[in-house]
């Protein structure tokens, strides 16, 4: 999670980093080394709970980046990590010093490891595989050694490719239709090695374009990582992504673009950007140069994608010439008005559920994270108020909040969110390393909705997601409703930008940001979500209920704390019979049968996770299937289309929908998967249940005199 703006903290308006940087000339080191000297200032010094740099800390930087090197182990050889092991216990003294020894030497191996490799493959599949042979390849790398020779490594190798080619003939075999040329097992075979050389090709063909940079942020990322898992070094061009992930809008020409041999490929031009209403570029255009305004163009052929892409992105209103070679060979020169484009799914959108069954109008907000524009004003919060007031509108008796699948996103946004559903209030409790908590408070008085609601959440639920929920939850405002728990993520990032630390003395510029976790949030009855995540207060079987997910789930997390809960209450509307509420829905789960399957299915997965060793004879490997196959037929297509359930967009979304075919036709499925989604269905229940068995706890008046204030 990351407060609105990059904010830099009053320690570096007081001279500490130039002092730390004065001890030795900057001048001496290269750009990398630099990077490593600001990113372990920033860390002493803000981090909420900084590794010590000793024998352990070198340990978890040493795992954490061999294992973003070789996760499969089919790169190294156990002599070549025995090796890199020397450094194990000394990376900390090497990160103090800022040096690069184990990076160095750990690239210099993986360039030859994987030129090795390369070049098994490539042997390995111009030979038929023998689909008799009764063997088998283990797929959890954290049960296999590292090979111990190149043979056994080449093995192993020849086991991977073997895998995904009798994967292929299975596909083949089953693909089969009636008066299809019968093929016999051998030019299956054939066919099948084919299509994994290719797949291979394009895989290591991608891998080629990697620089030594690339390795250089992954090792960044072991460094900062090894004080928590939400530490982060961002390179520019990362930081740049990041944003325009953060904000749900790029000023481009709007194109969705991949590598495609020399060439970049359009795989889709986004609906309403820039080349969409040009008309000219279109899907399986391959572009060869780029040109900005009137230049000369550049012949950007073999280059990599995300060069290509920072080549054609820039400020709205400027022009971009691409040349492009169409499907059928012509090339063409396509000219584009740079613009803003907004990236789908990404903003708060609403719909109205009428359900005839229990004569209710429902509103359902779908919130896929908490969003905010750098350099802009598009906020959720901004967006929420705004969904809010069309549902009122539509004189709904209740609203569904979903926030399954929101990894959160700004701090700032997620206290407004809440202002809208309560009086104004304590949301959260923020706490520095050394400080005491801040309060961040609804200071807002108005009421944007003041009725039933209902918060959907699951695992993936993470960080903003949980703090609204928390709140919520905390004030009996709303019914919480989902999986086991959220994700667990009970901590606050901010960015800081590596040149402040140097203060103008670097030789280098733009040394790119670091992300560190400053503070854990506090919840406003004084618990964390930190591991523990926001436990519904009504628990559904999902796909995940049998497995381990979350925070939790890291290798070095922070710990869970709690602190002195805040005085709190809200007089909005509270839901003051949740038992009643959680018997009313335990006795409707129980009874459906879609929800047993989804208990049964979900153990099934489990079980089905922990497997990982695969056959590699094909009659074996078709059984494995089969069986597999038909335990999943039963849980096919379980979940019914509510046909109780009108489902429509709000009259103010009408134009934004209809400019597009591509757009109508996503839109139409939303609405199918809405009447579809049990866990929606249960929720609206849910919604019904609070109608028509709460009491308000609300003074009418007083409502009527805050609405009065304000208007």
């Amino acid at each position: 999670m990351v407060l609105r703006g990059i904010v830099l903290v009053a320690v570096l308006g007081s001279g500490l980093f130039i002092n730390k940087m004065s001890d030795s000339s900057l001048d001496d080191l290269t750009r990398e080394q630099v990077i490593v000297k600001g990113i372990t200032t920033f860390v002493d010094y803000l981090h909420y709970s900084p590794h010590e740099m000793n024998d352990e800390f070198s340990n978890e930087v040493y795992e954490n980046y061999m294992s973003s090197l070789d996760s499969r182990k089919q790169f190294f050889l156990q002599s070549e990590v025995d090796q890199l092991k020397k450094h194990r216990n000394s990376i900390d003294e090497e990160v103090k010093e800022s040096k690069l020894d184990f990076f160095d030497e750990s690239y210099e191996l993986y360039v030859q490891a994987f030129e090795r490799t390369k070049g098994y493959y490539e042997e390995i599949l111009k030979e038929p595989f023998d689909l008799s042979v009764d063997e088998v390849v283990e797929m959890d790398a954290d049960k296999m050694n590292f090979a111990s020779s190149e043979e056994e490594l080449k093995d192993y190798w020849r086991k991977l490719l073997k895998y995904e080619t009798v994967n292929r003939v299975l596909d083949k075999k089953n693909a089969r239709l009636k008066g299809d040329e019968e093929l016999t097992l051998e030019e299956l075979e054939k066919e099948a090695r084919e299509g994994t050389k290719r797949m291979y090709d394009r895989w290591f063909d991608n891998q080629d374009d990697l620089r030594k940079a690339d390795f250089f942020d992954q090792y960044m990322n072991a460094v900062t990582g090894a004080n928590d898992p939400h530490s982060n070094y961002f390179s520019p061009k990362k930081k740049e992504d990041f944003e325009i992930d953060m904000s749900g809008k790029l000023e481009g020409i709007g194109a969705r673009l991949t590598k495609d041999g020399e060439f970049t490929k359009v795989v889709s031009v986004v609906p309403g950007g820039p080349a969409w209403k040009g008309k000219e570029l279109e899907e399986n255009d391959l572009i060869a140069k780029v040109a900005q305004g009137e230049e000369e163009p550049v012949d950007v052929r073999g280059w990599r994608t995300d060069d290509v892409v920072q080549l054609i992105r820039g400020e709205a209103g400027t022009k971009v010439r691409l040349v492009v070679k169409k499907p059928d060979g012509v090339m063409k020169e396509i000219a584009i008005i740079r613009d803003e484009v907004e990236i789908g799914q990404s903003f708060a959108k609403s719909f109205l559920i009428e359900d005839n069954k229990l004569d209710k109008k429902i509103g359902y907000v779908k919130l896929p994270r908490f969003y905010f524009e750098f350099d802009g004003d598009r906020r959720s919060s901004k967006d929420m108020a705004e969904e809010l007031e069309k549902l009122k509108k539509q004189n709904v008796e209740g609203i569904i909040l979903d926030l399954r699948y929101n990894p959160g996103g700004s701090l700032s946004d997620v206290v407004d969110i809440s202002g809208l559903f309560i009086g104004e209030g304590p949301v959260v409790q923020v706490k520095s390393r050394d400080d005491d908590p801040h309060i961040w408070k609804d200071k807002d008085e108005k009421v944007r909705y003041d009725g039933p609601l209902v918060i959907l959440v699951n695992q993936f639920s993470a960080s903003a997601s949980e703090i609204l929920a928390a709140a919520m939850q905390d004030y009996g405002r709303a019914v919480i409703v989902g999986s086991n728990s959220t994700f667990g993520k009970g901590t606050v990032q901010r960015f800081f930008h590596l040149d402040q630390a140097f203060r103008g003395n670097s030789p280098y510029d733009d040394l790119g940001d670091v992300k560190l976790t400053i503070q854990k949030y506090y919840r406003i009855n004084g618990g964390s979500v930190q591991l523990k995540g926001v436990v519904p207060d009504i628990i559904l079987p999902d796909a995940y209920s049998y497995m381990e997910m979350g925070e939790k789930e890291y290798e070095n997390p922070l710990d869970w704390t709690k602190i002195d809960p805040l005085e709190y209450d809200q007089k909005v509307f509270k839901v003051d019979n949740m038992e009643e509420i959680k018997v009313l829905s335990r006795k409707r789960v129980e009874q459906s049968e879609v929800f047993g399957l989804v208990d049964e299915n979900a153990m099934r997965m489990k079980n089905m996770r922990d497997e990982s060793n695969y056959p590699l004879q094909l009659e074996a490997f078709e059984k494995m299937e089969d069986k597999r196959k038909k335990e999943s037929e039963k849980y096919k297509d379980i979940f019914p289309v509510n046909e109780e359930l009108d489902v429509a967009n709000l009259p103010e979304d009408m134009d934004k929908i209809q400019i597009d075919s591509s757009i109508i036709s996503s839109n139409k499925s939303e609405i199918i998967n809405i009447k579809k989604d049990i866990y929606i269905n249960e929720a609206l229940n849910i919604v019904n249940d609070l109608i028509e068995t709460h009491s308000l706890t609300s003074v009418a008046g007083e409502r009527d005199a805050i609405n009065l204030k304000e208007n």
